[in-house]
């Protein structure tokens, strides 16, 4: 069995997601005044005495709230009640028992769960006091600070009694594929991430921004092991005003930092968008994998033969930086082609790990990599010059990055970008890097002078 999964529950603006960051020491969860910041879930891993339990944590409840960014995350609340062994309820010292939490107190006592009450921002002994009308509903009360740190550990001793743990096993060598599915507000990317799952694991509604946590999801694939990245929308600075969904673009490029492959979605209905070609960019920088998932392909009007063709022109002329890219037409809502991206992640992932054997690379040298007379074409301050370029070598994975050794030329002479476009051109064509970026530097030798 895997670790046991404990969820944190609460109205809304208690203080869940602080808690979330405290117990899993981490910044994943987003933070702010705002109510409402967390609609999806967020998991993460506690360590408490030498044991691990996973950690959900859950968006605001209001159980008859119908509007449908309130229902979904009472829905997605009530998905982590169903598979926890223990729930944390977060309240409110400073605001005392609220209808709502009444509320609550009813739907948690029929789980029949191990329910502990975290009475949160009890960070005086009067507010302490004050949480103990809480001890009305019947389960066991720890006043903390979440903020703070006050009371937590008291907390986890109480959980830690409770859970069945597991044996320890060797934890598995083989690491995760971490796959980002990034894109501009509102291309159905949470859509595409529940297709992939084969359950609604993140929220999906038609409002444009509803993912504002980055999202992580593990899921086994044909016998592989991969960590799904659901970011939200990414949207011009300028044009995003909210304070969570600023934070959500910060977080959102941070999930790229440490993706190995980026599915960057694009609305077929809308075509391709200068925000979407700056969205590659990030992940270009990145040094991301990436392939390019056009969703929504059965709405696309009256199709005809040639609409696959004039669509990819048009995407590849605004992006031309992204000429590697693969190209899969899909939906999201039907499932179209669906079934083919992780086999491609797969394929990319390898890709960007690919050591190329010395001796192969040395033969590529010689037989590919061609010289016009006088040398490789170079630019510096003095204008055109000329360098040698004496051999290439492999220096890093993921991405591939090699180093070309040159000599000879002017004064601060570098290798012209046509040339190095050329070399990575002649390298996709021997080696293929499939939907990976391509690192090439240049390490001159500078000649030495001869001693008088």
């Amino acid at each position: 069995m895997s670790s046991p999964l404990v969820a944190i529950i609460g109205r809304p603006n208690v203080g869940k997601s602080t808690l979330f960051n405290r117990l899993t020491g981490t910044r994943k969860a987003i933070v702010g005044d705002e109510p409402g910041i967390t609609r999806d879930r967020m998991f993460g891993e506690v360590e408490w005495r030498s044991r691990f339990f996973r950690l959900v944590d859950t968006g605001g409840i209001v159980p008859d709230d119908e509007a449908i960014i309130p229902a979904n995350i009472f829905k997605q609340a009530s998905f982590a009640i169903a598979e926890c062994e223990a729930i944390v309820w977060v309240v409110d010292s400073r605001a005392g028992v609220t209808p709502l939490d009444e509320e609550l107190a009813v739907l948690l006592r029929n789980t029949g769960k191990p329910v502990f009450i975290a009475a949160n921002k009890a960070e005086s002994r009067r507010v302490e006091d004050e949480a103990a009308e809480f001890h009305q509903f019947g389960f066991e009360l720890t006043p903390i600070s979440a903020e703070h740190g006050n009371g937590v550990g008291d907390l986890l001793d109480g959980i830690y009694d409770v859970l069945e743990f597991e044996e320890e096993v060797q934890a598995a060598t083989a690491p995760d594929i971490k796959l980002a599915i990034i894109g501009r507000p509102n291309v159905g990317k949470s859509s595409l991430l529940n297709k992939l799952l084969g359950e609604e694991r993140v929220i999906v509604s038609p409002i444009a921004g509803t993912t504002r946590d980055a999202i992580d999801t593990h899921l086994t694939a044909d016998g592989d092991d991969f960590t799904l990245i659901d970011t939200a929308g990414i949207r011009r600075k300028g044009k995003t005003t909210e304070m969570a969904e600023k934070l959500s673009v910060i977080m959102a490029r941070k999930s790229l930092e440490r993706a190995d492959v980026a599915l960057l979605v694009i609305d077929a209905v809308e075509g391709v968008t200068n925000l979407d070609a700056n969205i590659a960019g990030y992940a270009v920088d990145s040094g991301c994998s990436v392939i390019i998932v056009v969703n929504k392909w059965d709405a696309v009007a009256e199709k005809v033969t040639n609409t696959i063709y004039e669509f990819e022109r048009s995407l590849r002329n605004a992006m031309k930086f992204l000429d590697w890219a693969p190209i899969v037409t899909a939906s999201a809502l039907t499932g179209q082609r669906v079934s083919k991206i992780l086999p491609l992640v797969k394929q990319a992932y390898l890709a960007r790990n690919e050591r190329i054997q010395t001796s192969r690379l040395n033969r590529f040298f010689e037989d590919a990599i061609s010289q016009p007379k006088g040398g490789a074409p170079a630019t510096g301050k003095t204008g055109v010059s000329r360098l040698k370029v004496q051999f290439i070598t492999q220096a890093g994975i993921r991405p591939p990055l090699f180093i070309l050794f040159t000599s000879g030329g002017k004064a601060g002479a570098k290798l012209h970008f046509s040339y190095l476009r050329y070399v990575e051109n002649k390298m996709r064509e021997e080696f293929e890097f499939f939907a990976t970026p391509i690192r090439i530097v240049e390490r001159h030798k500078e000649k030495r002078k001869s001693s008088s």
